[in-house]
């Protein structure tokens, strides 16, 4: 009898009732506590041929691509999702979600696009021992630059630093990681990058601004304005990662051929 471990595409696939003609050819994992909201939404935008193989996960069709969503909370949860689809044969992850800004550089509305991110989720190091850093897909980081930039969205690229306790989270802490040039702390980027390479897939993180730690700000002492400019941003987000799933996964495929 196999353990999860041993698994092999076959067995994921059975696991999760899917065909491969199902299966998403690319997938966006949500980092949010809040899922209700955002499953109706995205059973919305991939309102063809709607799967849900999962509690919090949709699978549909975006411009003739398949695509699949999930709403997850932390690393285990991304864990979860990300290796079963990787280990399916979905080629393209993007993680997208929130995060604490620590660098003075970083504004509201900004769309950061991750380039690599620390392992100190408590998750990530399984998949890669001998790493603390963990590095994005270059060319699908370039293909969110350039996007953002032809749509007019305010971006910027950098280091995140992703942990598995937010509540833990001291000044102390945020002022080491804002010396080490880090651009944000989240919870779930570098284990969706760390899977993705365990797998030979590609994955980006694409992340919202939520909490300005290093202004003091904190998710309980939000005002109306932050609200706004985050729907805003979270949009624009969901338009990058659209782009990134139903185009770039087409262009990235050619030119590995």
């Amino acid at each position: 009898m196999k353990l999860y471990g041993d698994f092999e595409k076959e067995d994921w696939l059975n696991v999760l009732k899917l065909s491969e003609k199902e299966l998403p050819n690319a997938f966006i994992i949500h980092g949010e506590w809040e899922f209700q909201d955002n499953l109706s939404l995205w059973k919305e935008i991939l309102s063809t041929n709607v799967h849900m193989p999962k509690w919090n996960t949709v699978i549909g069709k975006f411009k003739n691509r398949n695509i699949g969503f999930a709403n997850v909370y932390g690393s285990p949860m991304a864990s979860n999702i990300v290796h079963q689809f990787a280990g399916s044969g979905t080629d393209l992850f993007i993680q997208t979600g929130y995060f604490g800004g620590l660098s003075p550089t970083i504004q509201y509305g900004d769309i950061l696009i991750v380039s690599a991110a620390q392992m100190q989720d408590g998750v990530s190091h399984w998949y890669l021992p001998e790493q603390t850093l963990v590095e994005a897909d270059k060319e699908l980081a370039e293909a969110a630059c350039r996007y953002c930039e032809q749509k007019g969205y305010s971006y910027i690229k950098g280091h995140v630093v992703s942990m598995g306790a937010m509540l833990i989270e001291t000044h102390g802490m945020v002022k080491e990681w804002s010396l080490a040039d880090f651009l944000g702390v989240d919870m779930e980027t570098a284990t969706t990058l760390a899977i993705a390479h365990k797998f030979n897939k590609r994955a980006v993180g694409l992340l919202n601004l939520s909490d300005h730690l290093l202004h003091g700000d904190t998710l309980y002492s939000y005002t109306k304005d932050r609200a706004l400019i985050e729907s805003e941003t979270d949009k624009a987000i969901r338009d990058v990662a659209l782009y990134l799933s139903s185009k770039c996964s087409v262009i990235l495929l050619f030119l590995e051929v």
